[in-house]
């Protein structure tokens, strides 16, 4: 039964993060007005804005104009949910849970927003940064959590304009290192630099993957916050444990 609670409680906040995802870009209130198809601007009733059930009841199409919806709707809120339910399975119902709770649903939300938009929001950064120094206070790991956001912020920012001076453009975006100081703040000096290797590794991989299908450009800019978000929650889950059995700390 806590299992169903944790995941009908994400499927809540996925639909909420489809919000913040879709208006935070544009400029727009996340509170005021309420939902509204994007295509038609009719108000939704409840049974309209059902996570994932109304999606499939609708066929993906808006009930008025029939206006196809992104399936990214449901997949965010989906993928809400199981984030959810992992985190209760594996940190129980703890305070430490609320935080990693937090923290998930903040980078999910910023990773489809730099996806899209290739932009990630101060907003959400902030926010993130802001909750993790109040995580390091619970934990009495303030200083922890500091050290974390310095050196994520200078780590990747030498790594930015290092890259400039190479490539001659911009080789990282200011989200980015935003991003990472943020995640620092959780994940400190050793998760920093687990998220950001993993980060490079997967981003390279996949881009690789895009560049050999033809899929993309080698000149092509990739949004580098997914691979940073992902990262840090794969540290999250098992990256302390791993290097604690494979360096000894």
């Amino acid at each position: 039964m806590i299992v169903v609670a944790f995941f009908i409680i994400g499927l809540i906040i996925g639909s909420f993060l489809n919000v913040c995802i879709y208006r935070i870009p544009r400029g727009k209130s996340i509170v005021y007005p309420p939902s509204s198809c994007p295509l038609c601007g009719a108000r939704l009733k409840w049974y309209d804005n059902i996570p994932v059930i109304s999606y499939i009841l609708l066929k993906g199409r808006c009930r008025y104009c029939k206006g196809k919806i992104s399936p990214i709707y449901p997949v965010v809120e989906l993928l809400t949910a199981i984030y959810s339910v992992l985190v209760y399975l594996k940190f129980g119902i703890t305070l430490n849970t609320v935080f990693y709770l937090i923290f998930g649903y903040i980078l999910i939300a910023a990773s489809f927003i730099d996806f899209f938009h290739y932009i990630i929001p101060d907003s959400l950064t902030l926010s993130l940064a802001f909750v993790g120094l109040a995580y390091g206070i619970v934990n009495h790991e303030l200083v922890h959590s500091i050290v974390g956001l310095i050196f994520g912020f200078v780590l990747l920012y030498v790594v930015a304009v290092l890259g400039k001076a190479i490539f001659k453009k911009e080789a990282m975006g200011g989200g980015d290192i935003k991003l990472l100081a943020a995640l620092g703040t959780f994940v400190g000096v050793r998760g920093v630099l687990f998220t950001l290797f993993v980060a490079s590794f997967l981003g390279s991989l996949v881009g690789v993957v895009l560049i050999a299908s033809g899929n993309a450009k080698m000149s092509q800019r990739l949004p580098f916050g997914p691979y940073l978000s992902l990262s840090a929650i794969i540290y999250l889950f098992v990256g302390a444990e791993l290097l604690a059995k494979v360096y000894g700390f």
